[in-house]
């Protein structure tokens, strides 16, 4: 055997493994208790999820239904039946209007919705608590095993989770103890480009008042270009305990070390597309991508009576992560490659927080009520240290690259910062009749930057707040409209400038109404939204004097959002979204040129998915989706562009017993060559087609 294909055989018998010693582990009273999961990919009921509650839209425990927002939850068994392994793939395949923008240097994991892109723009959440990006990069999490659902807020977060958010926020639930059955899953991966996977759960009752869940998942690839090897492992670990019939008590661990693919992108040749080049590998032989996340949380829930509950959670948030590469490159013409930027860098980001709300239900003048007070707390210390100012240039050849190494190199700290922020917020929720609730919510945030070089400290505050009215037309039809306000910082408070300092923070609002509802006695879902959002404040450089910066610039969005869901017949399942939008800039003056009116970069007109599922017979089942985004501008002058792409997925499965199924899924099945991410000189490429198969088992 070589020594890949011995090291494939110990993968295997790891997964193996792990497997059997998770089955064996269960606790003889759990045992007792196991029950055959059935495997199934048809929903017949509610099939947008519009009755199922979401902690994205709201901390008051409403439906999809009840917010008068645009709210989506995607189901992680819709998400992995679907063969999506990675996060950010899974948000954009399935949610309307959101398109992927990502690259190692904002940690794979930037997107883009209703006309606004970036960590700034669009919150990112785990499991309730904000994540808030460190010089711009988010590496957590990554794999869709361990997640139970992903929610999407569409339009301004800030009133839920502070300041930023002013495109959308998005939510990823893990998985979580169970006290009701035990259930174990296992899978089995393998594929093209040397792709091996393995992975379990196992949760459930340990004896009446304790639960567990564990959950570990681990990949590997030698990826689709020259020296790309990728690997992930990640484990979600639980236990929960029901002190007494009022108060539950949780602890859970989520771990995750990531190495995605040490590709910083392909270069343009006459500013296009060269299909010939499209494997190779420009980065060097010892270049370097690692994030490394341990999340832990320490949660209580006590009902105090019936009507008042009081939650808090404690949590505390570590991430490394580690880069050496060459990540520039321009052809100046022939078979000549020009790379710049050798960066090294390390990150050491640490955030402590505690959240904690108590929910009030009340029924004043017999009118339903239910209000949420509560206040946020976080510390973050991040730490920025590389070999600024990135020296070091090469040549190679365009066709044919000699990779090279990295040489020596010096790290210096060039970012140590501190910040301490704690805010206070409430939520109401009103139901003036059986048709009519009108829902507002207040938050203020109070924030303090503290740097260590240059010297500084800052104070930022912000109030937000929204409100909003939902009626019911009839028992299968609501309308909504609501109007929010948000703020967000100049820049990134974690990398803030001494200049940005003497700025204010951007204020944005949010005009929306919409309906949703149900049809064909329930066998279909539909809703539909329309939005403006525009965004003051902006800093724009005096036209008569290019040094000078004012906060008067303007940014504007707006559009219209469907999704529908469909069961056509108890075996043929039909869900497509769509969402259309012009984001401009309005105001917005620049050193180089006058880009009023211009559309900002990385923010696509159309975005669009479609995915159709097909029981051709009792133990078969044929799926297919596409995925559509529209061009984008990678400048702010509008004069280069990416294009638009569509991408076909498709799969097929097989159940010949309810608690296993085969799954083939084939991704870019027409093997397009595409860009998500990029600008003028180089483009980050998404993968050609590729293929997995994977055995899943449920206990």
């Amino acid at each position: 055997m070589t020594d890949k294909q011995t090291k494939r055989a110990g993968f295997y018998a790891r997964g193996t493994a792990v497997m059997a010693l998770s089955v064996a582990a269960l606790p003889a009273t759990a045992q007792q208790t196991v029950v055959l999961d059935t495997i199934v990919l048809q929903t017949q009921t509610d099939p947008l999820n519009l009755s199922r509650e979401s902690t994205a839209g709201s901390r008051m425990g409403l439906t999809v239904r009840e917010t008068p927002a645009s709210v989506e939850v995607i189901e992680g068994n819709t998400i992995r039946e679907r063969g999506q392994t990675d996060v950010n793939q899974a948000i954009v395949q399935n949610g309307t209007g959101l398109s992927y923008h990502g690259s190692p240097g904002n940690g794979g994991t930037a997107l883009s919705m209703r006309g606004f892109a970036g960590h700034g723009s669009i919150t990112r959440l785990y499991d309730g608590t904000r994540l808030y990006p460190a010089s711009g990069t988010i590496t957590f999490p990554a794999d869709t095993w361990n997640v139970e659902r992903i929610e999407v807020l569409h339009g301004p977060a800030a009133v839920l989770y502070g300041e930023g958010g002013v495109g959308g926020a998005v939510n990823i639930v893990p998985k979580k103890p169970r006290f009701d059955t035990t259930r174990t899953e296992a899978q089995l991966l393998a594929g093209t480009e040397g792709l091996l996977g393995y992975a379990v759960s196992n949760a459930g009752p340990l004896g009446e008042r304790l639960a567990y869940n564990l959950d570990i998942s681990r990949r590997q690839s030698d990826g689709w270009v020259d020296g790309g090897e990728e690997s992930s492992r990640a484990v979600t670990a639980g236990l929960a305990w029901q002190a007494t019939e009022t108060l539950t008590v949780s602890l859970t661990h989520d771990f995750a070390m990531t190495r995605p693919m040490a590709y910083f992108g392909t270069p343009l040749v006459n500013g296009v597309l060269d299909d010939s080049i499209r494997k190779n590998n420009y980065n060097i032989e010892d270049s370097l991508v690692r994030f490394r996340d341990n999340f832990t949380q320490l949660r209580a829930e006590w009902e105090i009576n019936p009507n008042v509950t009081l939650s808090s959670t404690l949590y505390s948030l570590r991430s490394d992560r580690d880069w050496r590469n060459v990540e520039s490159y321009f052809n100046p013409g022939g078979d000549v490659l020009m790379r710049r930027d050798y960066i090294a860098i390390n990150h050491n980001h640490q955030q402590i927080g505690n959240r904690t709300d108590l929910k009030i239900e009340t029924a004043p003048g017999g009118m339903e009520n239910t209000t949420v007070v509560g206040f946020d707390v976080n510390r973050i210390r991040f730490r920025n240290t590389n070999n600024s100012p990135y020296p070091g240039e090469s040549t190679v050849s365009l066709s044919n690259p000699v990779r090279g190494f990295f040489g020596p190199y010096t790290l210096a700290t060039t970012t140590d910062v501190t910040t301490k922020q704690y805010s206070l917020f409430a939520d109401n929720r009103i139901k003036v009749n059986d048709s009519l609730s009108l829902v507002g919510g207040l938050r203020y945030d109070k924030l303090r930057v503290s740097r260590v070089s240059p010297e500084f400290t800052h104070d930022l505050d912000s109030t937000n707040w929204r409100i909003g009215a939902v009626y019911d037309v009839n028992p299968d039809v609501t309308v909504y409209a609501q109007y929010s306000r948000a703020a967000e910082p100049i820049g990134n408070i974690l990398s803030m400038a001494q200049a940005q300092t003497d700025f204010k923070p951007t204020r944005a609002h949010q005009a929306e109404v919409g309906v949703k509802g149900s049809f064909w006695e329930g066998r279909a879902d539909a809703t539909l939204s329309v939005y403006q959002i525009v965004k003051r404040d902006m800093l724009t450089r005096d036209p008569d004097d290019r040094t000078v910066f004012h906060q008067i610039g303007k940014q504007s969005s707006k559009g219209i959002e469907a999704a529908i869901g469909i069961d056509l017949t108890p075996t043929l399942r039909i869900d497509a979204n769509a969402a259309f939008m012009t984001p401009r800039y309005d105001d917005y003056v620049q050193a180089a040129d006058d880009y009023s009116g211009n559309q900002p970069p990385n923010a696509p007109r159309r975005v669009a998915n479609i995915w159709a599922s097909w029981d051709i017979a009792p133990d078969w089942t044929v799926r297919g989706g596409l995925y559509h985004v529209g061009q984008v501008y990678t400048s702010d002058a509008n004069t280069t562009t990416r294009p638009s792409y569509t991408v076909t997925n498709a799969g097929a499965s097989w159940r010949p017993r309810a608690d296993l199924s085969v799954d083939l899924n084939v991704y870019n099945l027409t093997n397009k060559t595409y860009a998500t991410s990029g600008g003028s000189t180089q483009w980050m490429l998404a993968p050609p087609r590729n293929a997995s198969l994977a055995l899943n088992l449920a206990f």
